[in-house]
């Protein structure tokens, strides 16, 4: 269902203290924008409604994380989210920035030669783009998007993805290697055992009511193939 466009979304998310509102003047410097700059990065690609992200970013204080998504009509229930959950924790949101931008242009905001170090990447149930095989480029789990998100990476920084589409898991699991990522971890049905850190998403609730199992996985970050 196409979601309709939200008139206070912008002025609201310009005035929440959590969102970024330029984001690519922080290249290089966003450890700088927490209130424990010194805490690990995490970021969730596409985080929807923030629901997922706000659960995980208030049971972990001792970690930052960034939440990016597309558009603001989506975002503004990420915000709302959060505010949510770090109320009932009775806890100042001071762990967690949300932003709106394009994850396929993703160095314009983020650079590892500017000194930005993520140590995990989150991707959740991202539009698998079936329809023809040339728009699979635009996969958040395509080569050509590992190979971005490389630059800002760690050493031994991880990927840790889940979904509900069989043919993106499979590709992902060939565009992984191709990038010089290792599967350390990976499961064709989440919640046959389910493991106790996992957080299920909106779209995870869905698709298991669907009967549908959700696939995931832990990629780490290794060197790259001889003949890239």
């Amino acid at each position: 269902m196409r979601m309709r466009f939200k008139p206070y979304a912008g002025p609201e998310l310009r005035a929440c203290p959590f969102h970024v509102n330029e984001p690519m003047e922080q290249r290089g410097k966003w450890n700088g924008l927490f209130a424990r700059p010194d805490q690990p990065l995490h970021l969730e690609l596409g985080c929807g409604k923030g629901g997922f992200l706000a659960k995980l970013a208030v049971r972990n204080p001792q970690i930052n994380y960034v939440g990016i998504d597309l558009t603001d009509k989506v975002l503004i229930l990420a915000k709302r989210n959060i505010d949510r959950e770090y109320a009932q924790a009775g806890r100042p949101v001071d762990n967690v920035l949300i932003l709106t931008h394009d994850i396929e242009r993703i160095p314009s905001m983020l650079s590892g030669a500017a000194g930005d170090r993520v140590e995990r990447i989150y991707i959740n149930f991202c539009n698998p783009w079936n329809k023809k095989a040339g728009h699979k480029k635009h996969r958040l789990t395509h080569t050509k998007q590992l190979l971005l998100y490389r630059e800002f990476l760690c050493e031994n920084g991880e990927i840790w993805f889940k979904c509900d589409d069989e043919d993106l898991f499979e590709d992902t699991l060939l565009y992984l290697p191709a990038a010089g990522f290792e599967i350390t971890w990976m499961t064709r049905d989440l919640h046959a055992d389910e493991p106790d850190w996992n957080i299920r998403t909106e779209h995870e609730n869905m698709f298991t009511e669907m009967g549908i199992p959700t696939k995931a996985l832990i990629a780490r970050k290794v060197s790259l193939p001889q003949e890239l």
